[in-house]
């Protein structure tokens, strides 16, 4: 027996995981993901950790939906064959010798990746998993035809998803594994694009979240203001504005776009190359890779009385160092009503209280604080933007604020010095001459 009983660092690191991961185990419990990747990932040395960290989100309670790529494979299948790879418009042009090549890299592979899952040794973490994999002619493809003059053959687009079938076979407990062909009625087999066979089929089933695995950086560090959650508006301007996307990146973003207006609730893009990327971007508050939201995880809203603790929990640290007055919870409750809170998966991330003084059209910013763990993150701007607004929204036409620490964050918001006789005339009766705040004022 180790003389700690086991309570050692890592030990306590794991306990702390796994407290922090059960609002998302409950929150994901029996719903409906769509994981893409693409063949890159199944050529990377941790593509099996990577199948494993899928079959845990089955574990889980996920209903999974699995779409592979194959396109490094059907080059190196093309080069073996001496069949020339030919694209157009950046879309492979598939001819009858091409799609026997496709055929071959699509079937090894998809053969190679249910193998992976049906792994049960002890000594994998797929021990004891016994997971089915259903599959089959899901997929209806038609001719993507000519295009620009040119004929591409056997390349094709979707058609239709079978969603029943689908639905039907995640109720019974599968994985759906999902290949980039499709087939008509005809009885014609269709070279098929799988980040469209992706985000065809998140639509169709309505998924909960539409994941896509990506090679490279991650997508929000493309942006100007790099947080990792972009509205489907934010997500289209990055697109439209070019800030260096290779055309893969864009291609996925605008997937993740397309997803969410068409009912998906989130689109995630994350690294396969970072070892426990997709869990820890579904299983921690912040995530590890890009979220496309049709929601708002970070959401601004007027505070409640159930949101005092977390109120105080957030300004108790720059009370004790003197950046804010110190407020009682009594106090607090009975002006709760000042605060607006930004909120991320229920925890307050931020707060600000608007003070009104409406006979003199004025009113105070106070207890602006922002959680040690989401600073620098613009979260103390975009929530003052939302309480101007409620400002003007309440005939305000200027607003004030003391302080001590932090005068030129305001002034670089527009806001400029002012005196103490600038204050309505109550305000000016409270001052603190000991703390001696510097006094600032904007007009709306």
């Amino acid at each position: 027996m180790h003389p700690d009983n086991g309570t050692t660092q890592t030990g306590q690191d794991m306990v702390t995981a796994l407290r922090a991961s059960a609002p998302y185990i409950h929150a994901h419990h029996g719903r409906t993901f769509v994981i893409m990747f693409g063949g890159e990932a199944a050529a990377d040395p941790g593509f099996a950790d990577l199948i494993y960290d899928i079959a845990l989100l089955k574990s889980l309670g996920v209903r999974v939906v699995l779409v592979h790529g194959a396109r490094p494979q059907i080059d190196a299948a093309l080069a073996t064959a001496g069949v020339e790879s030919v694209l157009s418009g950046g879309v492979r042009v598939t001819d009858s010798p091409a799609l026997t090549c496709v055929k071959q890299a699509v079937g090894t592979l998809r053969m190679d990746i249910e193998a992976l899952l049906s792994t049960g040794l002890a000594s994998t973490p797929m021990g004891g998993a016994r997971l089915r994999v259903a599959g089959g002619n899901l997929v209806t493809a038609k001719p993507l035809g000519v295009v620009n003059g040119v004929d591409h053959r056997h390349t094709g687009e979707v058609r239709r998803v079978d969603v029943d079938a689908i639905r039907a076979h995640l109720d019974r407990d599968h994985i759906v594994l999902l290949s980039p062909v499709g087939y008509s009625p005809t009885g014609e087999t269709f070279n098929l694009w799988a980040e469209e066979v992706a985000t065809a089929t998140a639509a169709a089933l309505q998924a909960d979240k539409l994941i896509m695995l990506h090679a490279g950086p991650e997508m929000h560090e493309h942006a100007a203001h790099p947080p990792a959650q972009l509205s489907p508006t934010e997500a289209q301007a990055l697109l439209e504005s070019g800030d260096g996307l290779n055309d893969e990146e864009r291609a996925r973003l605008q997937c993740a776009v397309q997803a969410c207006r068409q009912g998906v609730t989130r689109a995630h893009l994350v690294r396969f190359e970072a070892d426990g990327a997709l869990l820890r971007e579904l299983y921690s508050r912040d995530g590890a890779g890009t979220l496309v939201a049709a929601d708002t995880y970070d959401i601004i809203r007027q505070a409640t009385v159930e949101d005092a603790g977390g109120l105080l929990n957030l300004i108790a640290p720059l009370e004790a160092a003197g950046i804010l007055v110190p407020r009682s919870r009594e106090q607090l409750e009975l002006e709760i009503d000042n605060y607006s809170v930004m909120v991320r998966d229920g925890l307050i991330t931020a707060c600000c209280a608007l003070i009104p003084y409406p006979d003199e059209q004025v009113g105070e910013l106070a207890s602006v604080a922002v959680h040690a763990d989401y600073r620098k993150q613009g979260r103390a701007e975009r929530l003052m933007q939302a309480v101007e607004r409620r400002a003007r929204a309440m005939g305000l036409a200027r607003l004030f604020v003391l302080t001590t620490r932090t005068p030129h964050w305001f002034v670089e918001r527009g806001f400029s010095t002012a005196d103490i006789a600038d204050l309505p005339l109550t305000r000016q009766q409270m001052y603190n001459y000991q703390r001696n705040s510097t006094v600032l004022i904007k007009t709306l």
